[in-house]
């Protein structure tokens, strides 16, 4: 049995996997030490996995050394499946290269976008087995907060799909401009790197992708788990 522990910006899931397959998936808003005891502490496995885009406390790693003695923390110098072009892999989020490793274990004859929606939205390319690199902008949570924080008077708003198109009030004007701008966003990225990559496989993944999901043009598959996947697989990959 494997633990996999994916800490983002706003939440962290613990997910067990046996023999490849997902068993369960707790998230929790907070990864504080007494949350950590709490989900790991009744969980049997033989090894563990950890990806966190903040710094890792000790704690999470004190306490899985207590369970066993086999604990990868995923980094850039972990061992990968697949090839590596980013310049600076040291700068590269270790959820992106989770989530490209899991769609390298299912797609690994085909061109892959992922596509991962959260507090930035994050587009990876993978072509011929290798990382080609990626693109990255502001997510949709991020862009409410920034029309709100950085102006005077505009109000914070919450995702909605009820709005008028164009916007007839300055609520349905954000949601439009905000949820519109992400959807043109996207579709135009599909686009583009179909002209250039032919059959392009597209994975949308991440806390707004099932928002997104039915909103956007083009053919994609939705999977939510994509990046515990890739780190299950990261595990086995290093284990051997």
């Amino acid at each position: 049995m494997n633990l996999i522990i994916d800490i983002g910006n706003t939440s962290t899931k613990f997910a067990l996997f046996d023999n490849g397959l997902k068993q369960s998936v707790i998230r929790a808003d907070a990864y504080d030490s007494h949350t950590v005891d709490r989900i790991i502490d009744p969980l049997f496995f033989n090894k563990a996995i950890v990806s966190s885009v903040k710094e890792l406390p000790d704690f999470i790693t004190d306490k899985l050394t207590e369970k066993t003695s086999l604990v990868h923390i995923l980094t850039h110098r972990s061992k990968l499946p697949f090839g590596m072009e980013y310049e600076t892999p040291d700068t590269l989020g270790t959820d992106r290269i989770a989530g490209i490793a899991g769609a390298f274990s299912l797609f690994s004859s085909q061109p892959v976008l992922v596509i991962d929606a959260g507090t930035a939205i994050t587009y990876d390319f993978l072509v011929d087995g290798k990382y080609l690199g990626g693109n990255i902008s502001p997510g949709m949570q991020t862009r409410f907060r920034a029309l709100h924080e950085f102006t005077g008077k505009l109000p914070l708003i919450a995702a909605s799909g009820d709005f008028s198109n164009p916007g007839r009030n300055t609520r349905d004007a954000i949601l439009a401009g905000v949820i519109s701008g992400i959807i043109f966003e996207i579709n135009e990225y599909i686009r583009t790197f179909e002209k250039k990559i032919g059959g392009l496989k597209i994975i949308l993944t991440g806390g707004d992708g099932e928002f997104l999901d039915g909103k956007i043009d083009c053919q994609l598959t939705f999977m939510p788990d994509i990046v515990l996947d890739g780190l299950n697989y990261i595990l086995e990959y290093n284990a051997v």
